[in-house]
């Protein structure tokens, strides 16, 4: 019986929140090392570092949403060189980019990045769940849940513990801004819901990570 593969699309909000955050990679490391049967795939995101760039390129006086892609891109490929560093000799020694691209290897974790522009690296993660027959896609980012409104700007935001494509897609929307920060890429969305994938949206809780690698109770949300 061959490995189950699970993907991550890992938000660079958690790997650098304000610094990088170099307790939680490397609890992020244990956890995946210690998980046996089981090919990881991880998507790294850009976060801050790539919110300040695409600031600071704005204000230099960039206007192409093609240009800010494009830092965004590099800003993610930063932080999965980091993570995948992190690995060491337990991960594929390069970070892939294509989803499509040929992964020639027997190691269990790989350590993806940006690609083109146009889209989060939440799209490269669904592609590669379709790609690898993989069930889901286990968001982490810095929010525990989906909520019907933004929780820092509305009180009575109240969360999501389960919700349909159709209802979420409508909470994000259909359109891709870089540097834009939803639950999960409109784009990605779309194509998720196409392929009929699941996605947990998770916080940065490594024990809330394990109890969904293990099929346990989790706290997050669910989009089906």
């Amino acid at each position: 019986m061959g490995l189950k593969t699970v993907v991550i699309s890992l938000g660079g909000s958690i790997i650098v929140p304000e610094e990088i955050d170099v307790p939680f990679v490397a609890a992020f490391k244990e956890l995946l090392v210690n998980v046996g049967d089981t090919r990881f795939i991880v998507i790294c995101g850009g976060g801050r570092i790539c919110r300040t760039y695409q600031d600071a390129a704005r204000q230099v006086g960039a206007d192409s949403g093609n240009d800010l892609d494009w830092i965004g891109i590099r800003a993610t490929r930063l932080n999965a060189e980091l993570v995948r560093a992190g690995f060491g000799d337990e991960a594929y020694d390069r970070v892939i980019h294509d989803p499509a691209e040929e992964m020639d290897t027997e190691k269990r974790i790989i350590i993806g990045a940006g690609f083109q522009p146009g889209s989060s690296t939440d799209l490269r993660a669904v592609q590669l769940a379709v790609r690898m027959n993989a069930a889901e896609v286990i968001n982490m980012s810095n929010i525990d849940y989906v909520y019907t409104a933004d929780p820092k700007t509305d009180p009575t935001a109240e969360k999501i513990e389960a919700i349909t494509w159709p209802d979420f897609r409508k909470l994000v929307g259909d359109t891709w801004d870089p540097g834009m920060n939803k639950p999960f890429d409109p784009v990605a969305s779309r194509e998720a819901e196409a392929h009929g994938l699941r996605v947990i949206i998770i916080g940065n809780n490594m024990e809330n990570l394990r109890k969904v690698l293990m099929g346990e109770a989790f706290k997050g949300t669910t989009i089906s």
